[in-house]
């Protein structure tokens, strides 16, 4: 049931998303004066509509998007020079041309989209991508202030029984021959909370990791809060390879092993705790998420190769591998149903807006991609035709025409076609070839 209710309230954030999208354009839109004929969630067969003022309101069949249609996305052929039809293509353009005039109300000329300066053209196109970066940046606020970020505790949650050697990665159980772990020989146990070592008081986990790398081997005070009662013991730590770290991530040598060095071990693990963070951390937060996401976006053919790969060949889909929205589903009826220690309510709710705050960042970015359809696309045929009208204002050349958004229609179509083989590829790879939490 947790499973299905965490599916449910993920379609319910992305419509919502998508709405909020969606309105990034038509306000603005509207306030400089374009008409706007519909602003629907979903494409397909309309399951309701109701229209108020000149604008349809509705919601389509399949929620995979949405869409505001400004009247006059594209100029007539009288203003861009009555350009030759020739070929395929040429017909094509000619064909958008024409069904963007009819849309056009007899008299009602001047409040056709392209009629509008460069800035307002930003201003509406840019209007849905900030929106969504707006969504992510109040999710992840009220995520970071509100319930916190997950961190390491003093808190135990695991009290391993033997030293396995660190470049032993099978995950094996302990064996007779295997040094025995001198948490567990000192009789600590999963829940206990430390609160001194060595003769220090314990605030972190950094610290309490800290020490124990630096004693060696040897016997050091230990206490630890269990059941409210502090218990006193004595552990002798054993010095172990383990990997060194640099910014939580481990250090890699030029084979791409992990680098290590001799440092004092006890065999436990930490539990996490929810740390509430300050307002002016979510910025900086939402820039990495942003950075990680364009970096993501850019190598986006070959994870997607990866993608057809590891799904027809036999190799094993990695876990940052891209999700279409059946995986996203499957990621968001998991974080709902976890049932791992100490994962409670809140930790739910956290996650479910965290991925939907990365889901909105992932909108802004790809968006932004300057090809149409996208919004991208007519962002850059926006500043084309800006960039040419200032260039012949400084050479003191007849203002030109406005930019033939028409022409660009093959390449939408395309673009579009190649969108929708890759949505069919990582629905079909979500299905046979998931990525699971475990």
């Amino acid at each position: 049931m947790a499973y299905l209710v965490g599916v449910l309230v993920l379609v319910l954030g992305v419509l919502v998303s998508i709405g909020l999208h969606e309105l990034g354009h038509m306000i603005p839109a509207k306030r400089f004066g374009v008409r706007v004929s519909q602003y629907m969630i979903g494409f397909g067969p309309t399951l309701w509509s109701r229209t108020k003022g000149e604008t349809e309101y509705g919601v389509k069949a399949i929620p995979l998007g949405g869409y505001v249609r400004l009247i006059g996305m594209y100029p007539p052929a009288d203003a861009v020079g009555d350009p030759p039809v020739r070929g395929f293509f040429g017909r094509l353009a000619q064909q958008a041309r024409e069904a963007s005039g009819e849309e056009i109300l007899p008299g009602q000329d001047h409040r056709a989209f392209y009629r509008l300066s460069t800035p307002k053209r930003l201003v509406v196109m840019l209007g849905g991508p900030v929106m969504n970066l707006v969504i992510a940046v109040v999710l992840l606020g009220i995520v970071m202030v509100g319930f916190g970020t997950p961190d390491s505790s003093t808190t135990l949650s695991a009290v391993n029984q033997c030293v396995i050697p660190a470049s032993d990665t099978s995950g094996r159980d302990c064996t007779a021959d295997d040094t025995p772990a001198p948490a567990a020989a000192a009789g600590l146990q999963p829940g206990d909370t430390v609160v001194e070592f060595a003769g220090q008081d314990i605030s972190s986990w950094d610290q309490l990791s800290g020490l124990i790398r630096a004693s060696g081997d040897e016997a050091v005070p230990i206490v630890v809060e269990r059941d409210g009662q502090r218990v006193s013991t004595t552990v002798t730590p054993v010095v172990a390879d383990r990997p060194v770290y640099d910014d939580d991530q481990p250090v890699l040598a030029a084979d791409g092993t992990a680098v290590t060095k001799p440092v004092g071990f006890l065999g436990i693990s930490p539990g996490t705790v929810l740390v509430r963070q300050s307002v002016t951390e979510v910025p900086g937060v939402v820039g990495e998420a942003t950075w990680q996401t364009a970096k993501v976006v850019a190598t986006l053919p070959a994870r997607i190769g990866d993608v057809a790969q590891s799904t027809f060949g036999s190799g094993q889909r990695d876990e940052t591998s891209v999700l279409g929205p059946v995986g996203v589903g499957r990621l968001a009826g998991e974080v709902a149903s976890t049932q791992a220690d100490g994962y409670g309510m809140s930790e739910r709710i956290a996650s479910m807006l965290s991925l939907l705050a990365s889901l909105n960042i992932a909108l802004f970015v790809f968006n932004l991609i300057p090809l149409v359809p996208l919004d991208g696309g007519h962002i850059a045929g926006a500043l084309w035709e800006g960039g040419k009208r200032q260039v012949a204002r400084v050479r003191g050349l007849p203002r030109p025409g406005p930019f033939d958004a028409a022409r660009l229609q093959p390449l939408a179509l395309a673009v579009f076609a190649v969108l929708a083989g890759v949505g069919v590829l990582l629905m079909y790879a979500d299905l046979v070839n998931p990525v699971t939490l475990g």
